[in-house]
């Protein structure tokens, strides 16, 4: 197009030119207005660019346990739940008795944290479904290893897998939902004195009939799990640490963190995307992070634009590690070696709390976390 035959171009003839004076206040308006558009964009850029973990923000120490918390989760009521994993070859009483698992319960009102329960069937990861119902993955270790519901209302609980193929599950490890109520969990197998039934340390899906499915098997040591926001992506971390039980430990060790006598075989240690296809399967999409030969990552969980929190176990950089879908690092907060995060819920959606050595922690940030199911 001619430009001076443009819409938006005209040649006044000279009679008119007395106009321009109010031509010219009207285009100063029009600039104006287009400042402040300009402006409260930039501002909107702003508020968006603020930093996911605030100037000065403190982590908080709220509970200690006895040897490894894990699987925090928070409940519908703002209730925070964990596992603390008391590994059998360390957890033991005065009298020398073994612990048998419990599932914690703190409450963010009064600041007290009390039993939910025990034996907890050595619990691990725990989730809470739309119904409220929690979710719950029990490894071996004179554990369950299985994958259970409780009802939070009457408290009785269901066995939803503890078998596949004919087989006992390994180590029910980290569980994730969709916005279906279908479930995803991973199996691995880390410490315990039961035999490894199944060749595959792979992600499962229980559809809403009960069946189950093995829908990943090309992830290394499957661990930590997630589904996105956007339901296209299910997040898995292997982390292939070369330990599957006690028979190599020291007699002598005081703790699970501890030399074993003879040097683990150390395997994929990353963060890896999945594609999640609408009728549950998964496809390998691509490794988002490789932290080898660092230990890698253990849990995560996703905040409201998809964004990734995962709790990391290297030891030259422990911490939650903030990642872009893409997988670029955009935060980091360094703790003791953690295991797992979730985040709050209503007013406090913003807490994230994370399990560390035998802790809870919290700490409160700018961005909002995502549940599944969200409804």
């Amino acid at each position: 197009m001619n430009r001076l035959h443009s819409p938006w171009i005209r040649i006044l003839p000279a009679h008119r030119f007395q106009s321009v004076p109010s031509l010219l206040v009207f285009g100063k308006r029009c600039l104006l207005l287009l400042l402040s558009v300009v402006w409260s964009m930039d501002a909107g850029v702003a508020r968006a660019a603020e930093p996911i973990i605030p100037p000065g923000a403190k982590l908080e120490k709220l509970f200690e346990g006895i040897t490894l918390t894990e699987g925090v989760a928070v409940a519908m009521d703002g209730l925070v739940y964990f596992s603390d994993i008391t590994f059998s070859h360390v957890s033991r009483n005065d009298r020398g008795q073994i612990h048998a698992g419990h599932i914690w319960r703190f409450d963010p009102a009064t600041g007290k944290t009390t039993i939910f329960r025990s034996p907890s069937g050595m619990s691990n990861g725990i989730k809470f479904d739309a119904a409220g119902d929690m979710i719950v993955c029990e490894m071996a270790d004179f554990g369950g290893r299985r994958v259970t519901r409780t009802d939070m209302r009457t408290g009785m609980s269901y066995i939803l897998a503890a078998m596949y193929g004919g087989r006992p599950l390994n180590s029910p490890n980290d569980v994730t939902l969709d916005e279906k109520g279908r479930i995803y969990f991973s199996d691995p197998r880390y410490l315990g004195h039961e035999p490894i039934d199944q060749p595959v340390t792979g992600v499962y899906r229980i559809d809403l009939d009960g069946s189950i499915h093995r829908i990943i098997s090309d992830a290394g040591k499957a661990n930590g799990v997630c589904v996105s926001p956007d339901q296209k992506s299910i997040y898995v971390v292997s982390n292939e640490n070369g330990a599957t039980g006690f028979e190599r430990l020291d007699q002598g060790v005081k703790s699970p963190g501890d030399k074993i006598t003879s040097p683990l075989r150390k395997g994929l240690m990353a963060l890896l995307a999945y594609d999640l296809h609408a009728d549950g399967t998964a496809t390998f999409r691509k490794t988002l992070v490789d932290y080898s030969p660092q230990d890698g990552p253990d849990g995560l969980v996703c905040d409201r634009e998809g964004n990734l929190y995962v709790a990391v176990r290297a030891e030259n950089r422990p911490g939650i590690c903030v990642y872009s879908p893409e997988g670029k690092e955009i935060a980091y907060l360094k703790t003791e070696i953690p295991t797992n995060v979730g985040f709050g819920r209503g007013r406090d959606e913003n807490l994230l709390y994370i399990t560390a050595g035998k802790s809870l922690y919290r700490i409160r940030l700018n961005s909002r976390g995502y549940h599944l199911p969200s409804r």
